[in-house]
């Protein structure tokens, strides 16, 4: 089971990601702000880490930044989330080591095509 780590402060997008994957068979943690996110991440490695840019106590750039160097974290893949697709976030995002970057809102469907295209093994959309 693919284990997912949602990192936002807004109980709105946690609770979408984890009523679409849950749905699906993963396993999805939560934390509402960076350092949270740093120990959720580090007790239970996660597969895929959705990590808000603008967070409490240490914001989202910083926390994917420890997570790149984080022993057994450094190849977890991690999607940068922000309600504004601007440039200069996404060059912060990229340079801090995110994977990718997905724009608030979305819809479950974008939801399930990103952790599809990012976790190939996690058993998405079995046959029902």
């Amino acid at each position: 089971m693919a284990i997912v780590l949602i990192v936002d402060d807004e109980a709105p997008i946690v609770e979408l990601v984890r009523f679409t994957l849950e749905d699906e068979h993963v396993r999805v943690l939560e934390a509402g702000d960076g350092l949270e996110a740093l120990a959720v991440a580090r007790a239970e490695q996660p597969d895929l880490i959705f990590l808000d840019v603008q967070l409490p106590r240490l914001n989202g750039f910083e926390v994917c930044r420890r997570l790149r160097i984080e022993p057994g974290l450094e190849k977890t893949k991690i999607v940068m989330l922000t309600a504004a697709g601007q440039v200069q976030d996404l060059e912060r995002g990229r340079a801090a080591g995110a994977d990718l970057y997905l724009t608030k809102p979305f819809s479950p469907l974008r939801l399930l095509t990103l952790v599809s295209s990012l976790l190939p093994e996690a058993p998405l959309w079995p046959e029902r």
